[in-house]
This record gives structure tokens, sequence and C-alpha cells, in this order.
């Protein structure tokens, strides 16, 4: 049958009001594509994949927790969400408020959100605010506005966002017949490593899947639970640029109970990787090079052996969500006559 999304797919295994209408975009079901370039770099007969999530309907993994909660805000007829964000919540709340015909409100910290994910906001006709402040300020908002407004909020604080979004490690281990060896992936505001764990463990429990390590890696510029506070905090990967987050606790739980970890790389280390992941024809945006260039730089120094493993590294943002970094470091593009004999000359060039 053809991808119905993920409250059809695995509706049984969510925890949503059974009244709930189902607002979709059929999200879900992204490919789990094979990095054999990548893999040989890790280690001998690593299998490695990229979970793709930028392949959901707005570009993002935040659309598997929005098809969730958006439902269930429609359900007890929510008059309006809102949400604080740094970009792709901002963009999949609109998207799904608009399919529902529910208004949505978005704060963004002012200057701090990629015009490829502000665009999108705007576009679904969400009424989007910024606030002279950081996301977490901006959360701290909407947290008061939906307690004091009786607006619903739809950030990850929000726990029909984690039933959606623990739907894909549903399809690896459907995918992979088992949970992978290892799974990395970036950390922002920790819903997402969150989300996979508990997926991971819900399916074992079903289908004795195994379980897989966890290895969460932020921005070394925003990296509060790496270094045990909250931070203030500054990376070009605008999706994790995030000093307190909401599941701080529960992503610490996740990655010392998988008995993986959390661990921080540099700006330079993330766009490196992203450049890596678009050499084997895969463009994501900064924040969802960060699992793959963290697990990479624990292998190459030594702190990591994965050789004969199977590896899942979540690329959770598509590139065109934030492209201005690839055209600001790239040289200028040559300009040539409509002659062939210019061609030819930059051809050798």
């Amino acid at each position: 049958m053809p991808w119905r999304g993920i409250i059809h797919e695995y509706g049984e295994l969510i925890d949503l009001p059974k009244t709930s209408p189902v607002i979709t975009l059929l999200e879900g079901g992204t490919p789990l594509i094979p990095l054999p370039a990548l893999g040989r770099m890790l280690g001998k007969e690593v299998t490695l994949y990229a979970k793709f999530e930028g392949l959901n309907p707005t570009g993002s993994f935040k659309d598997r927790g929005m098809t969730v909660a958006i439902s269930e805000a429609a359900g007890r007829k929510a008059k309006s969400v809102i949400c604080a964000s740094t970009g792709n919540t901002a963009a999949s709340a609109a998207a799904y408020a608009a399919r529902s015909g529910i208004p949505c409100i978005v704060l963004i910290p002012q200057g701090k959100v990629a015009m490829g994910k502000l665009a999108g906001a705007l576009a679904y006709g969400a009424k989007v605010l910024q606030i002279q402040g950081s996301f977490d300020d901006a959360l701290t908002m909407v947290v008061q506005a939906s307690q004091k407004l009786a607006i619903a909020l739809v950030n990850s604080l929000n726990p029909y966002r984690l039933e959606g979004q623990k739907t894909a490690a549903f399809e690896i281990c459907d995918a992979l017949g088992k949970s992978p060896d290892w799974l990395c992936l970036p950390v922002g505001n920790a819903g997402n490593i969150t989300s996979y764990w508990m997926g991971f463990k819900q399916y074992h429990q079903l289908k004795q899947t195994g379980l897989p390590k966890i290895l969460g890696v932020q921005a070394e510029g925003a990296a509060p639970l790496v270094v045990g506070h909250p931070v203030e905090p500054e990376t070009v990967a605008t999706a994790i640029r995030i000093g307190k987050p909401a599941r701080g606790e529960q992503a610490l739980e996740a990655a010392q109970e998988s008995e993986g970890g959390i661990i921080a790389v540099s700006d330079d280390c993330i766009l490196d990787m992203q450049k890596s992941l678009a050499s084997e024809g895969i463009w994501v945006e900064p924040a969802s090079a960060a699992g793959l260039a963290g697990l990479a730089r624990e292998v190459r120094e030594n702190r990591l052996t994965v050789d004969g493993q199977t590896i899942v590294t979540v690329c959770t943002g598509h590139g065109l969500k934030d492209p201005d970094i690839i055209t600001r470091r790239s040289p200028p593009i040559p300009i040539l006559a409509p002659v062939l004999s210019d061609l030819e000359e930059a051809l050798r060039g």
C-alpha cells in the first residue's frame, strides 16, 4: 500500500487520543541511504547509513512530531498553537497548523534563524514574531503564553511531539531487521535523542530488535550537556544553537542507558562533514552533519572502534533549509562570454 504517514502506519504504537483527527502531510517513510565511502573511512567492514529526515514534507524531522502534536491539538479544539523555534519547528508547526486550519504563532530569536526556514514559516501563513534574545528566551515566553492564554504549545516539551518522533526508530529497525549497533545524531533541544531512545526501547520490547548505543553530538559553541550548565549559544549549526535544552536530563539518560554518550565538535568539523556527506550525494543543513562528525572524530582519535558494525547517522534537515553557509564559503562562480573558446579555457583551468 502507498505510505500513509506515521499515524496510520504506526498508530497502535503512538499514544494519541482515539478521538483526534489525523492531520498528516504523509510524513515519515524516509530512506535509509547507504554511505559506503564514509563507512570505509570509519573502519573495516563498517556498514553506514544515513536516515535522511530532510526528505520529510517541510524538510526536517520535526514533521514526525508535529503531525501527532497538531492532531492532538485539533482533537481538543485548540484555537491556536504556538512554538519557539530556531527554524525547523517553525516551518513544521506552520505547515501542519495550516493543514488543520488552526492559526499558528511562532517566536524566533532575532537574526538567528536561517532564511530557508523562516521563509517556510511565512509561506505557510504563521504569525512570526522576533524577540531580542535567544531561543531559550523565546521558549520561556511561549511556555508562559501557553499557560496564561490557553494556546496549545507544540515545542518538544509537548509529549505528543516525542510520540511522533520515536517512529523514526521503528523505521530503522524495519529496514535493517534489527537496531543498528550505533546511532549518531545532533543534539539541540534534545527531544530527538530522547524520542529515538523511546522508540528503540519500545520496538525491542515488542519485537526483540536489540538496542543501539547512541552518540549525541552538540556544537562546541552550544554544548550545555557537555559542559554541564546552560550557555549563551553560538554556532553555524543554527538548528542546534540552543543553550538550555528542554529535554536535557532525558537526553543524558538516553546516552547513559544506551552505553553511548554526548560529545561536542567544532563548527569546522561539522562543516567538513557536511561536505563529506555531499560527496556521497546527500546535502544536509550543517546541524545534520554533527552526529557523524562526532562519531568520525571519536574513531579518528582512537576513543572508539566500530569495525564490522552497523551505524546509522540521523540527518535531521535538508541542505535547502540553510543554503547560505554553502554560498558564503564557496569561491565566486566564473562568468563566461557565450562563446565556446571561453568555455574551453575555463575547463582547462
